[in-house]
């Protein structure tokens, strides 16, 4: 693996983050990461330290886990620990343990693991490219032999469902329908679960195929009804959902979910902060969020540089009784490009 000449900017993407410096750890030089002020104030420390338990060097230059972080090799293997508030400090050792040299071994004790379907994505990923590895059936501990080699994939990706949460939810609050093309039934990604959630409240789905594409269509019913879901596995539907539920009668419980708060911004206390300021009747839990279906005025909101806040404002307007002023939407592009557009906002420098 090269070294870089110079500074890896991530921008704000944290999964290329953590990513990167597993993949950096394989080299016999050094690299350094830095990104955006959102990425420097989210901590790796856990995989740092994993990282330096398999002989890497790992640090951050400013001693706190954050970016600016160097990260070099040679990966020794052993046996480490990791907690994983965010599945994806596992994914960036589960894929690039395999890369160890010939000989090496690796093993992984996961005492505690949040979002756990991602992770079976990457082991899904794993199994295609016929990569061998062990693993515990609760994916406590892994062992994965160094040596082998990724091929080239040539074929389609599915849409994201992540992103998809929004238009859906839009079409939700604005008493709509929607049709959206391009996601799997079959994918292992968390947040299709969304869907499954949006169904309890109250909402209709049907898959169809045409073409060999495969077609969600989503409807509201006629009474979309509070509920109580635990988001362990899908903290990124934290955002759009709350909006939601605004909308739902009754009350609806977001729970389990802790791991919200190290995403781009405290999603858990941005997202109450935020609400509030539109009327919303909402409660602030260690773990989740408790809001009251109710309906919602216009006023000014914040994104705080978090594409999934400034989404999930934008498709809360939707229903408001007054206009809906967000700052800092820009943050919207990092995910979904035209979002904006698609709503037909009004955008203001």
């Amino acid at each position: 693996m090269r070294v870089p000449d110079s500074i890896v900017d991530v921008g704000n993407s944290g999964t290329t983050l953590y990513l990167a410096l597993a993949i950096a750890a394989l080299g016999k030089g050094c690299s350094v990461f830095s990104g955006d002020a959102q990425i420097r104030r989210r901590s790796a420390d856990s995989l740092l330290t994993a990282l330096r338990g398999l002989g890497a060097t790992a640090f951050s230059t400013r001693g706190n886990g954050c970016a600016p972080l160097v990260v070099g090799g040679p990966w020794k293997g052993g046996r480490v620990s990791l907690e994983c508030p965010t599945s994806q400090y596992l994914s960036a050792l589960l894929i690039a343990a395999p890369l160890a040299p010939q000989g090496t071994v690796t093993e992984i004790d996961v005492p505690l693991l949040n979002e756990r379907p991602y992770i079976e994505m990457t082991l899904s990923y794993l199994d295609r490219q016929g990569i061998p590895y062990e693993a515990a059936l609760d994916r406590s501990w892994f062992r994965i032999p160094g040596g082998a080699s990724y091929t080239v994939v040539d074929g389609p990706v599915a849409g994201d469902f992540s992103s998809a949460a929004f238009p859906a939810c839009a079409a939700i609050i604005s008493g709509g329908s929607v049709d959206l093309l391009g996601l799997d039934p079959e994918d292992t990604q968390g947040d299709k679960a969304l869907f499954t959630m949006l169904a309890k409240m109250g909402c209709e789905l049907q898959w169809t195929k045409s073409g060999g594409e495969h077609r969600l269509s989503l409807r509201r019913g006629i009474r979309f009804e509070g509920a109580e879901f635990d988001l362990n596995d899908t903290p990124d539907a934290l955002p759009a959902l709350a909006v939601s539920a605004c909308y739902a009668h009754g009350e609806t419980r977001l729970v389990n979910v802790a791991n919200a708060r190290i995403k781009e911004t405290d999603r858990i206390s941005t997202m109450k902060q935020e609400l509030q300021k539109l009327g919303a009747r909402i409660e602030e839990r260690p773990d989740g969020l408790v809001i009251h279906g109710g309906p919602l005025s216009g006023g000014t909101v914040n994104g705080h540089e978090d594409h999934r806040v400034v989404m999930a404002m934008a498709i809360a307007a939707l229903g408001a009784s007054g206009p809906v002023e967000i700052e800092g939407t820009q943050a919207a592009s990092v995910t979904y490009p035209g979002f904006l557009d698609l709503l037909e906002a009004e955008e203001t420098l």
